[in-house]
């Protein structure tokens, strides 16, 4: 039994670094990193007997992040907060000065920019957010989000396209909400 412990200890010890890099990325907003991290954890070490070898443990470990964190995102939106108000003002002026790059933008800005990137991502469903992160945040390539999910190239691009003009129409709404 002690030498199980070890063994858990030490593949924890491997895979956290992996394990902590996927779950900021694709964390869903009311989550803590390290509660989600020790499900994923939870999971890896109680599915470890079903790992048949045939893809790299990084792999197989990605695979179960990536799905435990899409599935809080789900349970998350199932159960919405209530807000206040959908923008603030930084967020609105962002709006106003998106031709700007992030270079460009103060510092408030800056912040009220990775606001308004987060609540657009909200809008879209857990597969779309997913593939806009890995796609253009992460800027992977199809092939590599194809690897990750499990999902055809076609797949992948298509739920891009479409997780792409949510996000414009919602965009839209907004700048058309600040201009009255």
């Amino acid at each position: 039994m002690r030498h199980d412990d070890d063994a858990a200890r030490e593949l924890v010890r491997r895979l956290y670094p992996l394990v902590a890099k996927l779950v900021r990325a694709h964390r869903p907003p009311r989550s803590t990193e390290e509660d989600l991290s020790q499900m994923i954890f939870i999971k890896i070490l109680q599915k470890l007997p079903q790992f048949s070898g045939a893809v790299p443990l990084e792999h197989w470990v990605s695979r179960i992040a990536i799905n435990t964190c899409i599935n809080q995102i789900q349970w998350e939106k199932a159960r919405p907060e209530l807000r206040e108000a959908d923008l603030s003002e930084e967020q609105a002026a962002v709006v106003r000065d998106m031709a700007a790059t992030s270079a460009d933008l103060a510092a408030d800005h800056r912040f009220a920019a990775r606001d308004l990137v987060e609540h657009l991502l909200e809008v879209l469903q857990p597969a779309e957010r997913l593939v806009i992160d890995l796609l253009h945040l992460q800027q992977r390539s199809v092939a590599e989000v194809q690897e990750l999910t499990g999902w055809s190239a076609a797949r992948v691009k298509v739920r891009a396209f479409r997780a792409r003009q949510k996000m414009k129409r919602q965009l839209a709404a907004i700048s058309a909400q600040e201009q009255r």
